[in-house]
């Protein structure tokens, strides 16, 4: 699965300009890199596009729980950070951006294979990034897991 089966390239007609990301997935892997050591080798960000990002989770041992079905922490993570990464592409290192609100449904056993995981942004505001992320295993076009979540966004330079 690709990004670009579910999302426009941003080049079509009626693409605003505003919409486009504001930062590629080098330049976050880069900022993650430095603000969020612990996460590095992780997760692998694929792709972002306008309001969307693409990201897959290598699975191993570590991420098992027992009768061998990756745990649903990990699960978390990934919805998480891949919609952590679909808003700060959208807004730039300048701000924080916090999960306020976060629900996942777990639809299905994922297979012992590499997550994939698909964030988009329903409504980026200025203050509040609302959207959902889809979870699936590689190879595999049925979800594993669904979330809806919200983001509070806030300036570094305020208070």
């Amino acid at each position: 699965m690709t990004l670009g089966q579910c999302a426009t390239d941003g080049k079509g007609p009626g693409m605003e300009p505003e919409l486009m990301p504001k930062l590629t997935a080098a330049e976050i892997t880069e900022f993650l890199d430095e603000v969020f050591p612990q996460l590095r080798g992780q997760m692998v960000i694929e792709e972002v596009g306008p309001m969307r990002a693409l990201l897959r989770m290598p699975i191993d041992r570590s991420h098992l729980r027992p009768g061998g079905s990756v745990s649903g922490p990990a699960m978390f993570t990934l919805a998480d950070c891949a919609f952590y990464v679909a808003t700060l592409a959208m807004i730039g290192c300048e701000a924080l951006a916090v999960t306020t609100s976060f629900a996942i449904n777990f639809l299905r056993k994922p297979a012992e294979r590499d997550l994939i995981g698909e964030a988009r942004i329903l409504r980026l505001g200025k203050l509040l990034s609302v959207g959902d992320a889809t979870l699936y295993s590689e190879g595999d076009d049925r979800p594993v897991a669904h979330a809806t979540m919200t983001f509070a966004i806030q300036s570094q330079n305020l208070g």
